[in-house]
């Protein structure tokens, strides 16, 4: 059984920054696109980036397209969120999100549909 698990979050001042991972067990990842997804309070969860198999293809939420940079290793076990200039808009609890898919799969639409959650990890830019 696959479990993702995340870490990283915290609290951080308005402009500072934080590097969330996730780190996948139970099986190797590499077919699958990653990607992390948040939920503020009283608010549904909504995509945040996402991240193909091979990992040459990124796509982003317009909220924080060139504030937020996606990763992942090669192993196949582990993808990663840098989030720069963070506001108290960024304040949530972000998940990790991984799907099968095929190698041509557009990454725009590769977490339409998720396999596997993690269990959320907090965000909180105070204001």
């Amino acid at each position: 059984q696959v479990r993702l698990v995340e870490s990283g979050g915290g609290m951080v001042q308005a402009g500072g920054s934080l590097k969330l991972s996730c780190v996948a067990s139970g099986r190797n990842l590499k077919d699958h696109a990653m990607g992390w997804f948040r939920q503020a309070p009283g608010q549904e969860r909504e995509f945040v980036a996402a991240i193909s198999r091979g990992g040459g293809s990124t796509h982003y939420a317009d909220s924080v397209k060139g504030r937020f940079i996606i990763s992942r290793d090669s192993d196949g076990y582990t993808v990663s969120l840098q989030m720069n200039g963070l506001t108290p808009e960024d304040t949530a609890v972000y998940y990790c999100a991984a799907r099968r898919t095929i190698l041509t799969y557009p990454i725009s639409r590769a977490l339409d549909s998720v396999d596997y959650w993690g269990q959320g990890t907090q965000v909180t830019v105070p204001s």
